[in-house]
C-alpha cells in the first residue's frame, strides 16, 4: 500500500489553509490601500503603492532616505519590538489552543490575563529589592521597608504568582462546567467583567498609584521602579534600542512544554479524550470532571502568565482607562489559535506573525497619509477566514481525493493471473491410479 506524501497529510493541509487564509488577508489589505489611495485627493500613485510594500514588508522598513524614498533592510528595533508585542498574543494564543484541544472554549483569557497582571503587580511591587526609584520615595517618607528580597525572586515570585492566579480564575469556569455543565462561555465571559471590575478596584484602593511622577493619574508604578524585570537574556544585544527582553524565550519555551505534555504524556491523551468524546472516555475509566478543571487551570495559567510577563518586562505601566473594556491581548489569542488550528508550536508563528501585522501598521502610520486601522482590517479577513479554516481543509481534502481517482482510472485495469491448465495435472496421476490398481490385484 502506498504512503500518502506529506503534502496530502491533514497537517500540510492545516498549514496550507492558514497560509490561504493570510494571503487573502493581505490581498483585500492592498485592496483597501488602493481604494483608500484613490478616492483620497492627498494620496498620489506613489503613496499608494508605498502603502502596499509597507504592509508587505513594513518590518523590515528603516525609514525614507534623503530623496524622500522609502529604504528596507535589517531593522533591529523593529524586530525586537514584534518580539515583545508577540510573547502575550503567544501565551494568550496557547491557552485558547488548550482548551480548544479539550473540547473547551476558553474566551475567558482577558479576565485570567487580569489576574495574572494583578498578581505579579502587588507582589513585585510589593516585596522591596531595597533599591528603585519607589525604593528611595518610601525612604523619604519615612517608610522603609523592614525585609528585603533580591530582585530576581521577587521577580521569579511574581511571574509564578501570575501564573496561579490566572490558573484559579480560569478554574471558575470549569468547575462550573464539570458539576453544574453550565456552558464555558458564558460563564468566561461572566469571569471576565468580574475580574476586570475586582482587579480596577483592587488597584483604587492600593498603595500602588504612581505618585512619583506626579503629572500621572491612574498609573500604576513601573516594576523597573522596583529593580524588577525581565532579564534581557542578551537579546538587547541583537535588537538595540527595542523592547524586547527573554519573555518571548519563556512563551516558546512553554509552547514546547504544552506540545509535549498533549501529544507525549497519558495526562494529555486523557485531556484530549474528554474533548473529543466526554461521555467515552468517562465510560473507559478516565476522570473527566477532574480533567475538564484542569483544562481550564492550564489555559488560565498560561493567559496569566502573558498579563505577567507583559508587565514584569517594566517597559509599560498599567493603567485603567474606564470599566467598559476588556485587555485586547485576551481576546487577540482567540485568532492565533485558529489561525494555528490550535497547535502549540504553530501558535508560536501565528502569534509573531499578528504582532508583524501591528508593527506594520505603525510603519504605515509614521511614514505615509494612511493609519494603522487597515492592518486591523486585514487581521479581521484573516481572523475570519481561520474560523473557516475547516472547510478550506475539507475543500483542499476533496480536490486530491478527485485527482487520485482521476489518476486511477487513467491507469489500465491490472490483468488476472492465467490459471494453471489441471489436465496435465490429471494426466499425470492417470499412471500412477493405473500402477495402484495394479498392485492391489
Amino acid at each position: 500500500m502506498k504512503k500518502n506524501s506529506f503534502l496530502r497529510s491533514p497537517g500540510a493541509r492545516s498549514v496550507m489553509a492558514s497560509v490561504i487564509s493570510i494571503l487573502i488577508g493581505l490581498l483585500a489589505g492592498s485592496v483597501l490601500i488602493w481604494i483608500v489611495g484613490l478616492v483620497s485627493p492627498t494620496i498620489s500613485a506613489k503613496g499608494i503603492w508605498e502603502g502596499i510594500r509597507l504592509v508587505f514588508a513594513g518590518l523590515f522598513s528603516t525609514g525614507r532616505n534623503a530623496a524622500g524614498a522609502l529604504t528596507f533592510g535589517f531593522n533591529p528595533t523593529n524586530i525586537g519590538n514584534m518580539l515583545f508585542r508577540a510573547t502575550p498574543l503567544v501565551l494568550t494564543g496557547l491557552s485558547v489552543a488548550v482548551a480548544f484541544k479539550t473540547g473547551l472554549f476558553n474566551i475567558g483569557a482577558p479576565g485570567q490575563y487580569l489576574a495574572g497582571t494583578a498578581a505579579s503587580l502587588f507582589i513585585g511591587l510589593g516585596l522591596s529589592t531595597g533599591s528603585g526609584p519607589l525604593y528611595d520615595w518610601l525612604v523619604a517618607q519615612g517608610m522603609a521597608p523592614a525585609v528585603i528580597f533580591p530582585a530576581w525572586l521577587v521577580w521569579t515570585l511574581a511571574f509564578l504568582g501570575g501564573m496561579l492566579a490566572g490558573a484559579l480564575w480560569g478554574a471558575i469556569p470549569g468547575l462550573l462546567k464539570s458539576l453544574l455543565n453550565i456552558n464555558e462561555v458564558l460563564a468566561c465571559i461572566m469571569t471576565n467583567w468580574i475580574a476586570a471590575n475586582l482587579v480596577t478596584w483592587m488597584f483604587d484602593v492600593s498603595n500602588l498609584k504612581n505618585v512619583i511622577e506626579g503629572t500621572k493619574t491612574g498609573y500604576i508604578y513601573k516594576t523597573t521602579f522596583n529593580n524588577v524585570a525581565t532579564s534581557k537574556m542578551g537579546l538587547d544585544k541583537i535588537f538595540p534600542n527595542s523592547q524586547v527582553n527573554g519573555g518571548i524565550i519563556i512563551a516558546m519555551a512553554l509552547a514546547v512544554l504544552v506540545y509535549i505534555m498533549l501529544t507525549r504524556t497519558t495526562f494529555g491523551y486523557q485531556l484530549k479524550a474528554c474533548g473529543s468524546n466526554r461521555f467515552a472516555a468517562r465510560y473507559a475509566g478516565i476522570n473527566d470532571k477532574r480533567n475538564i478543571v484542569l483544562s481550564m487551570a492550564i489555559a488560565g495559567a498560561l493567559a496569566g502568565a502573558a498579563g505577567s510577563l507583559y508587565y514584569l518586562s517594566g517597559n509599560t505601566e498599567f493603567f485603567w482607562s474606564t470599566y467598559q473594556s476588556l485587555p485586547a491581548a485576551g481576546f487577540n489569542g482567540i485568532p492565533v489559535a485558529l489561525l494555528a488550528s490550535n497547535h502549540p508550536i504553530g501558535v508560536v508563528f501565528t502569534g509573531i506573525f499578528m504582532s508583524m501585522l501591528d508593527i506594520c501598521g505603525l510603519q504605515l502610520t509614521n511614514l505615509t497619509a494612511y493609519n494603522e486601522y487597515i492592518t486591523d482590517v486585514i487581521i479581521a479577513v484573516i481572523v475570519y477566514l481561520s474560523a473557516f479554516s475547516l472547510l478550506i481543509k475539507m475543500m483542499l481534502g476533496r480536490r486530491r481525493k478527485a485527482a487520485a481517482e482521476a489518476a486511477a482510472d487513467a491507469q489500465p485495469a491490472p490483468q488476472p493471473d492465467p490459471q494453471p491448465d489441471p489436465q496435465p495435472a490429471a494426466a499425470e496421476a492417470a499412471p500412477v491410479q493405473a500402477a495402484g490398481e495394479e498392485e492391489n490385484a
